[in-house]
């Protein structure tokens, strides 16, 4: 079938009174039955029929009219713009998928936002228009007061936000990323490195991570006033990073931390390549990654790295469950975990 410019035409999808027609009940019958509160209220007899009548017409819900309807949908909208996401790293997106995993185990729908916003306005009323139970925001831009209001007054009952402070209204997600510099930093001082490299993404949308993890190492040199930290900018490109290691032995470096494993890993084989060597002791250069992959476990050297440990998806999931359940509940701060050292032979 086609439209009359020709276009082939969208079926029209079936509706709760085309299901009620069919089965010979009222709406409300039927929305008692596929919403699970016909106990009580509808025989078995016309249970079956509007089941029945549904699956023959291919009836499903409309959740955003039921939204309407209820104030409030079952979606936890995660706010990250789609083009940072894929360089967070394996530990990210695979944590996102357990994350959704347990919500939908709890009854929502995680949905990953990656449309841009101006401002944290302008973001807010993107959001709300799905009218969630909750948002997460992962990353730029932060929300103020006024885009929490917005998105309360729109019906979301919980929204979390980076810590380690949110905005009013806001509860604070914290997993203080100058940790895991600290923790770097401090081994590398350790093993008696005073020349580090610390190295900073240059794709955007990944300083609020980084630099952070950069303060992190200069807060641990500052009780050495011989070391120098220097930081490093490093696509994730092998084009960039043989550019930074033509520029080394002007930099005089004996370590590096880098932002995660695979910019250390990118690094390290570009140091080699160059006849450098990679390991503890004299005239040999450490490299320290972070998140722990296996990948990293496989290299030789092998890769020491701050690995990230963070609470489990579904605890996550039950901790927005319950603010969605009791929107009013206080806003505080919810710590996601702690950063701990793996030494290899990297360094």
């Amino acid at each position: 079938m086609t439209d009359p410019t020709g276009r082939e035409a969208v079926p029209t999808p079936a509706t709760s009174a085309a299901v009620a027609r069919r089965a010979g009940v009222s709406r409300a019958t039927v929305s008692y039955v596929l919403n699970g509160r016909a106990a009580g209220r509808v025989g078995a007899g016309a249970q079956a029929r509007v089941r029945a009548a549904a699956e023959e017409l291919g009836y499903v819900p409309h959740a955003a009219a039921r939204s309407l309807r209820a104030g409030r949908g079952r979606i936890v909208l995660l706010a990250a713009p789609a083009d940072t996401a894929p360089v967070f790293g394996p530990l990210f997106t695979d944590f996102l998928a357990g994350f959704q995993s347990a919500l939908h185990r709890l009854g929502y729908t995680g949905v990953l936002h990656g449309a841009p916003a101006d401002s944290p306005l302008a973001a807010a009323r993107a959001w709300a228009e799905l009218r969630p139970a909750a948002v997460l925001t992962l990353h730029d831009p932060p929300l103020d007061a006024p885009a929490v209001e917005l998105l309360r007054r729109a019906g979301t009952a919980a929204v979390l936000t980076p810590g380690p402070q949110a905005p009013p209204g806001a509860h604070a997600l914290l997993l203080d990323q100058s940790e895991a510099g600290r923790r770097a930093g401090a081994h590398l001082l350790a093993a008696g490195r005073r020349r580090i490299g610390v190295v900073l993404p240059a794709e955007p949308g990944l300083a609020a991570l980084a630099d952070p993890r950069l303060a992190g190492v200069r807060a641990v040199a500052a009780g050495h006033p011989d070391t120098a930290v220097h930081p490093l900018d490093l696509a994730l490109t092998e084009e960039s990073a043989a550019q930074l290691v033509a520029r080394w032995p002007a930099l005089g470096l004996d370590a590096v931390f880098a932002y995660n494993d695979a910019y250390a890993m990118l690094l390290m084989r570009a140091l080699q390549d160059a006849g450098h060597t990679i390991g503890t002791g004299p005239g040999r250069i450490a490299v320290v990654g972070a998140d722990d992959l296996l990948l990293a476990r496989l290299l030789r050297p092998r890769l020491t790295s701050v690995r990230t440990e963070a609470v489990a998806p579904d605890r996550l999931a039950l901790l927005v469950d319950a603010l969605v359940r009791a929107p009013s509940t206080p806003p505080t701060t919810h710590r996601l975990g702690t950063f701990r050292l793996v030494p290899r032979e990297s360094g």
